[in-house]
């Protein structure tokens, strides 16, 4: 089991490509070779070796001076500082030698990232087991996500998988201005979440499919879920699941053309008429009635099937009705939850 928390300062020195990938919660990328020069050395290596050495030194030590003053000069001396790279090589033993010499407590990561990458995948197939969740479900709009955010204020445990995988979980789903993590940087941040849980409380979960977005879920999890899940339903009146849209899809009511296209994904699954009606209420502006129609025609019939499929005990599970997705109805409703089922 790492401990990274016990570190004042992670340091990846990867370049940034590899970074951007996947790293560390937490961790700073301060490589000591960037892209350009990665792919240089990595170029001469192949023809020679000792010339690549000679320059991927000199280019490292020359990045690792600049963040020596830019970066660690003003980190406390009673720091301890963890380094680590691909393998756990001749970067990261570059970083550990400068920061040993002025003195800090630093350590290498075993194995590196590559290592770091194992623990990750075998965790995920262990931690998700052992836990019991509380899985909310329901149609699209129904407040969900806002309701896992109340049950967090009021001290549950809550795994927001939409907010990890920053992604709304259907075609509109992307959020303006925020990439998706990638698929193995979702996983760490997934894990990392996992790991401050207790094992003795409940986990509160919305009711997920396979993919959001771009990133998939790891099977222990929605396994588990589907098998061991306390399945709670909620409700919501229309009304209220439509203003919940204009709220969080406020950017399409802003821009119908963008909307609609990202409706095409949904043509051949509701045919051309239908598809045709939607064109209509978007270029007439008539974007409430549109979210209301989007509901009714495509969205609750495919939760349902989706839902009852992964959950075949569905009708028999219990139904929160809310009539109020304002916050404050949602705390009620939260701590009503908590006290039911804990």
């Amino acid at each position: 089991m790492y401990r990274f928390d016990e570190y004042d300062l992670i340091i990846d020195a990867r370049c940034e490509r590899e970074f951007a990938e996947d790293h560390i919660p937490g961790a700073i990328n301060l490589p000591v070779v960037n892209n350009e020069e990665y792919a240089e050395v990595g170029t001469l290596h192949r023809t020679d070796k000792m010339k690549a050495y000679l320059i991927g030194v000199a280019y490292s030590l020359k990045n690792i001076s600049r963040y020596l003053d830019t970066v660690i000069a003003s980190r406390p001396r009673r720091d301890r500082i963890l380094v680590y790279c691909f393998r756990g090589g001749k970067r990261s033993r570059l970083w550990f030698d400068a920061l040993d010499t002025i003195g800090y407590k630093v350590d290498r990561l075993p194995g590196g990232w590559k290592g770091y990458r194992r623990w990750v995948n075998g965790q995920l197939e262990e931690r998700p087991r052992q836990f019991t969740y509380f899985v909310l479900a329901g149609p699209t709009g129904c407040g969900k996500t806002r309701l896992l955010d109340q049950l967090a204020r009021a001290g549950a445990q809550v795994l927001d998988l939409e907010a990890v995988a920053a992604h709304r979980g259907s075609v509109i789903g992307a959020i303006p201005g925020i990439s998706q993590p990638t698929q193995k940087y979702f996983d760490s941040l997934l894990l990392q979440q996992l790991l401050t849980f207790s094992t003795d409380r409940p986990v509160w979960v919305e009711a997920e499919s396979k993919k959001i977005g771009n990133v998939q879920m790891p099977p222990a999890l929605l396994n588990t879920m589907y098998s061991n899940g306390k399945l709670i339903r909620i409700s919501a009146p229309m009304a209220q699941r439509v203003r919940l849209w204009r709220e969080d899809y406020a950017h399409f009511e802003q821009d119908p053309a963008a909307f609609l296209a990202q409706l095409t994904h949904l043509r051949s699954l509701v045919g051309g008429k239908e598809f045709e009606r939607w064109q209509d209420l978007t270029e007439s502006g008539q974007i409430p009635e549109l979210f209301e129609r989007l509901m009714t025609v495509h969205y609750d019939p495919s939760y349902e099937r989706s839902i009852k499929r992964n959950y075949p005990t569905l009708s028999e599970t219990p139904l929160i009705e809310l009539d109020e997705l304002a916050p404050d109805a949602l705390c009620l409703a939260a701590k009503n939850l908590i006290h039911l089922f804990h």
